[in-house]
């Protein structure tokens, strides 16, 4: 079972994550309701089962919980993968959404780097700050061991913007996680 549960309890942000990667009931509670949404479009489109719960200091801003939530779910996926053997390794999925669209590409490496473009018009999307956006990623690929590549081109509203990079992202996770054929690492190393 691909299965993994994180708790990460700071003076900034107490977490908790159950991860499936095979599937499963999506329930998410970070107290930021564009950020639920988003999480929820991830776990949903990635066919992933998630359930997460979060009480961040959000008396301050959105930051500590957004890029903490990033920390714990990376570390979600590089438990839940194991090894990293036994799986496609590569993803790469388009998203349009309205104006905007992103595209997703990532490798399964243990070698965590994160390429982000994107520039956001809009500084807020209900409470969520948009410039957490590019930290959550980047937390999330440092604690998963995954290089990250993430571009919008184009796009006016950063909603749009930011919801297509969530489901673009989960579409090529979901494409990178799925089973290979004889359970081997995919590596001319033998090893991630």
């Amino acid at each position: 079972m691909r299965i993994a549960t994180v708790e990460r309890n700071t003076k900034e942000t107490q977490i908790k994550i159950e991860l499936n990667l095979d599937g499963g009931d999506v329930e998410i509670s970070t107290g930021i309701g564009f950020f639920d949404h988003m999480l929820t479009a991830f776990g949903v489109h990635g066919g992933f089962g998630l359930n997460v719960s979060v009480n961040g200091d959000l008396d301050v801003d959105t930051h500590h919980t957004a890029e903490d939530t990033g920390i714990a779910l990376g570390t979600a996926f590089k438990n839940a993968l194991g090894d990293m053997g036994g799986i496609q390794r590569y993803g790469t999925f388009f998203v349009p959404m309205d104006e905007s669209l992103a595209c997703v590409s990532l490798d399964i490496s243990n070698r965590p780097f994160l390429v982000f473009n994107a520039d956001f018009k809009q500084e807020f999307c209900g409470d969520y700050e948009t410039c957490v956006t590019e930290e959550f990623w980047r937390a999330f690929a440092e604690n998963a061991g995954i290089t990250l590549h993430i571009n919008v081109p184009y796009g006016n509203n950063a909603h749009h913007q930011i919801e297509a990079i969530f489901k673009a992202a989960a579409h090529a996770l979901k494409i990178a996680v799925v089973k290979n054929s004889d359970g081997s690492v995919l590596s001319t190393k033998g090893v991630l």
